[in-house]
């Protein structure tokens, strides 16, 4: 089973963007991330607003500057964070590894057994 792989960002304009009914596609500065509702952030990436899904059961929070996004199932096909790049998770059912590429999730490799602890992601053939 997936232990839950949160996206931490510190947002320097979270109030800002909150305040203003962003939507995906609108332009934007910087970096950063609000909640649109429970389960789906908004990110600026590349100067516009994007959705990242937060299909993990502790959804997406917002806590002062800080966006917890709980990415943990997410699956091959979502988007992911600046943040993930480079960071990988397991799939829901366990069997293959996936890894944020360019701002979307991809399965790397399959497995019969996929496990993530402290935040290294393990693939048993």
């Amino acid at each position: 089973m997936n232990r839950p792989l949160f996206v931490l960002v510190s947002v320097v304009g979270s109030l800002f963007f909150a305040g203003c009914g962003q939507s995906v596609g609108d332009d934007c500065d910087g970096g950063g991330f609000i909640c649109q509702d429970a389960v789906l952030a908004l990110e600026c990436r590349d100067g516009k607003l994007r959705e990242v899904q937060c299909r993990g059961p502790l959804g997406c929070r917002e806590s002062g500057d800080t966006v917890r996004c709980d990415t943990s199932l997410n699956g091959a096909g979502d988007a992911c964070a600046v943040t993930a790049e480079g960071k990988g998770l397991c799939s829901k059912d366990g069997k293959a590894m996936l890894e944020c590429r360019q701002g979307v999730l991809v399965e790397t490799a399959s497995c019969s057994s996929c496990t993530v602890v402290d935040s290294e992601v393990t693939c048993q053939p």
